[in-house]
């Protein structure tokens, strides 16, 4: 019930909307202030915040709007400005705030913007206490408090917070150079970019930064992690030994080899959960990865005798099993990783430098150390729909669901699922025949269309 009712504002990972419009409006963001500095004042009397924005057109003023709201409830508020948004869970349990926001979408279009918070402790915040946010938010939005466009004003940015997390992550790999290493990194046009120049130049290193020129609309458009391609082709041209790709907000990151070929979350799951097995830093032999990652995945790490639990999609269900089951990795196919004796959150530009500092310890390349992954063909399937209407309650996609499942059996998986961001039924099918594969996500993502479709 509550998590149903939490999913009226909050997805799978904060509150994301088209800017400018509800629940993204002027109205709504300043309710969202309100909101989150009256759940905080429990805590403390002048309760303190930190907010952190991508490079969207849209971050300024969402950021001085919810500001704006915290302010008028009496929150203390401070900028780091264009940062990650694992940089915001580092900060707001390093400098003791009450808790931390950030301003972005992530891998969205940059029509899109998003808010999401972080507690004190630098975790995301349990189903639970969004809910009583939410509902607060919503108190708060029909009181129709806008504030005054020109009495808005931005919080000024404090350099000195972007300069303490390069220092955080260069703490995390103690003694890694790049010197002599040749490496492409895409930054998406996003927040990666405020970050990677300084922190590739301190590390050393041939480094070619791709997308580091954000414009406020070029954030994820045909670069960074959805498009992974773009750097791996770019490794081949320039002859690289690895490439680099984090989405907009950078919490993610994809990687590419030598042979102008992409290696997902899946890979980086397989190659770190060795290195920590073989350096007994892997808790109970165990990695919690999610419905989406590969059987391949599964079949490499039995053979490494590690355990793969999998969670529902969405890296808070991840964390929830791992701290279930006091797991030391876990992550998802799109390489958004958890390590959690590292960082609160999935962090793309950590996971990148933990590669590079087991690529350096192994004297490996990426390809050797991923050489035995044989992967299942596998598809996805986006179909967008104008409502998440249970699938199973609609016979015709019910039908042909049951239909592929039966077939499959042991020799493939059927996932299908509604994104938690997104108006997208995402149709997911694994098989050892890639005819088999292609037939049955065909079939249910028309399926899904006929019924759902926009």
């Amino acid at each position: 019930m509550t998590t149903a009712r939490a999913r009226n504002l909050f997805g799978t990972d904060g509150i994301r909307a088209v800017a400018g419009e509800a629940p993204l409006d002027p109205t709504s963001i300043f309710a969202i202030g309100l909101a989150l500095a009256h759940s905080l004042r429990n805590a403390a009397a002048e309760p303190t915040v930190v907010i952190g924005r991508d490079t969207r057109e849209s971050s300024p003023w969402i950021a001085a709007t919810l500001a704006a709201g915290l302010r008028q409830a009496g929150a203390r508020v401070e900028s780091a400005g264009i940062v990650p948004t694992p940089a915001v869970a580092f900060l707001t349990r390093a400098h003791g705030f009450q808790a931390g926001v950030v301003v972005s979408a992530s891998h969205n279009p940059w029509r899109d913007n998003g808010i999401k918070f972080f507690g004190a402790d630098g975790f995301k915040l349990p189903d639970a206490v969004e809910l009583a946010i939410e509902e607060e938010i919503l108190h708060q939005a029909s009181m129709k408090h806008t504030p005054d466009p020109t009495s808005l004003s931005a919080v000024d940015d404090n350099p000195a917070f972007q300069a303490e997390y390069i220092q955080f992550l260069i703490d995390c790999v103690p003694g890694l150079s790049l010197g002599g290493k040749r490496i492409v990194a895409d930054c998406a046009n996003g927040a990666a970019s405020a970050i990677a120049p300084e922190l590739f130049r301190r590390l050393g290193g041939d480094i070619m930064l791709l997308n580091v020129t954000p414009d406020g609309r070029n954030i994820n458009d045909h670069c960074g992690a959805l498009h992974p391609q773009i750097v791996a082709a770019e490794v081949a041209a320039r002859g690289a030994e690895l490439g680099l790709t984090f989405d907009g907000d950078a919490d993610r990151c994809m990687l590419a080899g030598a042979r102008n070929n992409v290696i997902n979350g899946d890979a980086i799951l397989l190659m770190v959960a060795r290195d920590l097995k073989a350096r007994r830093l892997l808790t109970g032999n165990l990695v919690v990865a999610t419905t989406m990652s590969n059987m391949g995945l599964e079949a490499a790490l039995m053979r490494s005798d590690i355990r793969m639990l999998r969670a529902p999609v969405g890296d808070r269900y991840v964390l929830e099993q791992m701290l279930e089951f006091k797991a030391a990795l876990g992550g998802e196919q799109s390489g958004h990783i958890l390590l959690p004796h590292l960082a609160t959150t999935g962090d793309g530009m950590l996971t990148a430098l933990v590669v590079l500092d087991l690529i350096a310890r192994s004297g490996q390349s990426i390809d050797e150390l991923t050489a035995d992954l044989k992967v299942f063909p596998q598809v996805i399937v986006n179909v967008k729909v104008r409502e998440r209407k249970p699938l199973e309650s609609i016979p015709a996609v019910a039908a042909t669901i049951r239909a592929a499942e039966e077939q499959l059996k042991d020799s493939g998986r059927v996932v299908i699922r509604y994104s938690g961001t997104e108006a997208l039924a995402r149709v997911m099918i694994e098989a050892e025949s890639e005819e088999a594969m292609h037939h049955h996500a065909d079939a249910i993502a028309t399926a899904i269309r006929i019924e759902l479709g926009v």
